[in-house]
């Protein structure tokens, strides 16, 4: 990644939802809140330095890269809704249901689901990507967000809750609730990058293995860190009896998969050679982290 990629994410990000006083203000605060909260920018970042990789500019790919993490904003605020993990804490300070109460929590998620859309598909974006590209990239994203990707996985995490699943049903939940949107945002950079078969199968391969070791670290962290640490409640997986890869397989063969899925995650972009050094320290990086 290029120093001044997460300036130039964060300032379009709030070019494309400004203050404004209008009826419905309230609703774009509550949508602010949330996506303006910082992270760690991981899908954009990846939208952005893939588009590079492929030989494409990242100034094409930048709607692209904000509406990924509109999307993946809008699931942290109904994950937190007390409908599904009940959770008062995002990123270090109160979910946004807390604040601005759950119906407008809820209509902050719908409004920036659908604003991912209208922001790659609008006059800019085509203009910059091209007819074709952008509306392959949105097919991309849609797919992952819905019932055969995000949705879908985080439908079989609420079914799995009180029970001992599978290590494969879990796999499942994962590749679909946290993997599907990470692939899809390597793809999405290929895609407006103008990559070739090979360079997208590499990319596919990479983020199915960060995506998996992205969770497991997680599942870790869950049982080995503390809120201040994380921003967010600990041991939550426990009091909702959920089957997780530490519960599965136990702490040290968890951080051993982690392991191995980062090796197949670097070993993956061979065929970009040293260009791709930056993603190398981020499959790194993302093993290793601490929140």
């Amino acid at each position: 990644m290029e120093p001044n990629d997460l300036e130039l994410v964060e300032r379009e990000l709030k070019a494309l939802l400004p203050e404004q006083e209008l009826r419905q203000a309230e609703l774009i605060q509550s949508m602010r809140y949330s996506l303006l909260a910082g992270g760690k920018r991981i899908r954009p970042m990846l939208v952005l330095e893939f588009c590079r990789l492929c030989g494409g500019d990242t100034r094409t790919a930048l709607p692209f890269a904000c509406a990924v993490e509109m999307v993946h904003t809008y699931s942290l605020i109904h994950d937190d809704l007390p409908c599904m993990d009940n959770d008062d804490l995002r990123r270090g300070r109160p979910s946004n249901h807390k604040v601005y109460g759950e119906d407008m929590a809820l209509l902050a998620g719908d409004a920036l689901l659908t604003m991912a859309f209208e922001t790659m598909l609008s006059d800019r974006a085509i203009a910059l990507a091209g007819a074709e590209r952008a509306a392959k990239a949105a097919g991309v994203l849609a797919r992952a967000a819905g019932a055969y990707g995000m949705v879908g996985g985080q439908v079989i995490d609420l079914k799995s809750e009180g029970k001992t699943v599978t290590l494969e049903t879990l796999k499942v939940m994962d590749e679909c609730k946290t993997g599907a949107l990470i692939r899809a945002a390597a793809q999405m950079g290929c895609i407006v990058g103008g990559a070739d078969a090979g360079q997208l199968t590499a990319a596919e391969r990479y983020a199915n293995a960060i995506g998996l070791a992205f969770q497991i670290v997680d599942d870790i962290l869950d049982v080995t860190s503390d809120t201040q640490t994380l921003g967010k409640p600990v041991g939550s997986d426990t009091e909702n009896s959920k089957s997780t890869y530490v519960s599965l397989l136990g702490l040290e063969n968890a951080r051993v998969k982690v392991e191995e899925l980062t090796e197949t995650a670097v070993s993956a972009l061979s065929c970009f050679g040293p260009k791709a050094e930056s993603l190398v320290n981020l499959a790194k990086q993302l093993a290793s982290r601490e929140k």
